[in-house]
């Protein structure tokens, strides 16, 4: 695996999930020493320059991480191209990012799927349903869900990275 420099989370409106990751994921490195790593994120659809649900805002601050500052961003080819990893919510996702750049498939990954070393992710729901509009406590599952994905793959992309120097 080629040492990762700039991960890329996506989903729909760059509003909640993918926020979410990149807050989550920046904590993450952070706590395993691999701060240099560029988190970022971005939404196929998106609306530029929107600040984040409240209901986001509320879920990323019980986790410490402030995310009121945090402005949407639509997704652009050039995303695409500068990031050497892209963790998506769902296969839709996926496609989008394909169809457009279709040079990036080898490095764009479903989140839940990315960087397991067996066929568990087969027996999950592979897509992370976007809990816009919907009570705080979808919020707080899909952060769980999240969290729980963004810990693994920071725990593998370290160890990759330990690998590397040996």
């Amino acid at each position: 695996m080629d040492k990762i420099k700039g991960i890329l989370f996506v989903c729909t409106g760059n509003s909640c999930r993918s926020i979410m990751a990149e807050g989550l994921m920046k904590d993450a490195l952070k706590r395993l020493g691999k701060e240099e790593i560029k988190v970022s994120s971005a939404g196929v659809s998106a609306v530029e320059g929107f600040h984040p649900t409240c209901e986001t805002t509320e879920v990323m601050k019980r986790e410490g991480i402030d995310a009121s500052d945090f402005k949407s961003r639509n997704l652009t080819d050039a995303m695409i191209i500068s990031a050497d990893l892209i963790l998506v919510m769902t296969a839709y996702h996926m496609s989008d990012i394909i169809a457009r750049v279709p040079e990036a498939a080898s490095k764009t990954h479903i989140l839940k799927q990315y960087g397991r070393r067996d066929n568990s992710y087969i027996r999950l729901d592979l897509d992370i349903s976007d809990p816009i509009g919907k009570p705080m406590e979808v919020y707080e599952y899909t952060l769980g869900e999240i969290k729980k994905e963004v810990n693994r793959i920071a725990r593998v992309i370290a160890r990759s990275d330990s690998d590397e120097a040996i």
